[in-house]
């Protein structure tokens, strides 16, 4: 004889007495519906199953037998060893992405967490915290661009090293990522330069107020806008306005994207066998950019684009370490522990006392300037270059320029005879 649950008889005993009270005129088929929490549709189904089937036809026909949604045994634990031997350090949506496209996984996102987590794998995420308004981004690219660095160990060891990301504010595009040592002014220019020589110049900096963009004369006080850093010199010369960000949260947009690329970088790293900060910079330069943006960036609200031709900008001289010095008697300057004579010159015999600026520039080279002159290149340690190697490396005038330059000169040379002759 089946053995019926006793819940599953209670229930039915309840249907079964509400529905001889409707059938006895004691209730109306309205208030039974109501008793029983169902609609008056249900109520004449089962109305109708009771008249034809008797006290049979009011038990659930579901129960005892196995759910169509219900997953093969072994199919749960191919995914539960999937993760614990192979993806052990991916995040839940990481994991996912990889069990679906390359295993075959046709189950759901929550389905799967809940495995995970039910199995101990994963710890459940923490509780929200307060709701905070999102700042709409801007409509167009290059309107707005952040700049932002992750301190984590990238390559799950004992290194800690800084990855250094520009995004688009407009469409969260990635134009820059690299892995550094330490976020400072030199590697801070760096990908500055890059950005603006392959995408053009842009409006504005978003950043925090790091000592390398802004000056703060007092802790968790606003910033001196007055006194420009080396980075906020170089923007002012490219007319680039810089923000300063006052809170984490203030930069939601790119600390949000930290915590994507610190889900997924370190086990991209490690799955491709990447130990070294060289080859996993040529990695994120020629793949995984690319295939960051290709997932994660949006469409721009409006069309259009808010970047500008560089033009004729000296991004040598405008993104280089740089300081005004008076020089001595003898024609030298100091930078550092280093004395830099300074060669004569054809239009001055001596430049003693004059204020030149000493300009250490990205590739490891000094330059000293003086006005439109460059009066010296020195290596890194101080020692000159020589001039033949300063003209190899100068570029040289194309033909319409030298054109320009020989009719400048014919005007001149009219204009003073006429100015010379006799009136």
């Amino acid at each position: 004889m089946e053995q019926i649950p006793l819940a599953e008889w209670e229930r039915t005993m309840k249907v079964h007495e509400v529905i001889l009270r409707a059938m006895g005129k004691k209730i109306t088929w309205w208030q039974a519906a109501e008793i029983l929490g169902i609609s008056i549709r249900t109520m004449r189904r089962w109305k109708w199953k009771y008249e034809n089937e008797g006290f049979k036809g009011l038990r659930d026909g579901r129960k005892g037998k196995p759910s169509w949604k219900r997953v093969p045994p072994g199919e749960t634990e191919r995914i539960l060893g999937l993760y614990r031997d192979r993806y052990f350090d991916l995040n839940v949506r990481h994991f996912y992405e990889k069990a679906k496209s390359q295993h075959g996984v046709t189950l759901s996102y929550t389905w799967v967490k809940n495995l995970l987590q039910g199995a101990g794998l994963v710890k459940k995420s923490r509780d929200r915290k307060p709701h905070r308004k999102r700042r709409p981004r801007r409509p167009i690219p290059g309107m707005l661009l952040h700049i932002d660095g992750s301190h984590h160990q990238w390559f799950q060891d004992d290194r800690w090293l800084d990855l250094l990301v520009i995004l688009d504010d407009a469409t969260g595009e990635i134009y820059y990522a690299q892995l550094v040592e330490d976020e400072d002014t030199r590697t801070v220019m760096t990908g500055l330069r890059e950005v603006i020589t392959r995408k053009g110049l842009f409006c504005a900096l978003y950043s925090d107020r790091a000592g390398h963009f802004f000056y703060t004369p007092k802790a968790q006080q606003q910033v001196d806008h007055r006194q420009l850093t080396q980075v906020g010199r170089a923007m002012k010369d490219l007319g680039i306005q810089m923000i300063p960000a006052y809170s984490p949260q203030a930069r939601g947009r790119s600390e949000r994207s930290f915590s994507t690329w610190q889900g997924r970088l370190p086990q991209e790293l490690r799955l491709r066998g990447i130990t070294t900060r060289e080859h996993a910079n040529t990695f994120l330069r020629q793949d995984y950019i690319q295939e960051f943006n290709s997932r994660f960036t949006v469409t721009a609200a409006q069309t259009g684009t808010a970047f500008v031709p560089l033009g004729s900008q000296d991004l040598d001289r405008i993104f280089s370490i740089q300081h005004e010095r008076t020089v001595d008697n003898d024609n030298t300057v100091r930078l550092a522990n280093m004395i830099l004579q300074i060669e004569s010159t054809t239009w001055r015999s001596t430049l003693a006392g004059c204020r030149v600026l000493l300009q250490q520039r990205l590739d490891a080279t000094i330059v000293v300037s003086y006005g439109p002159h460059v009066i010296g290149r020195y290596t890194h340690n101080g020692k000159p270059i020589p001039e033949t190697q300063q003209r190899s490396k100068s570029k040289r005038l194309t033909k319409p320029a030298l054109k320009e330059v020989g009719a400048r000169f014919v005007l001149n040379k009219v204009t003073s005879a006429a100015r010379s002759a006799p009136r």
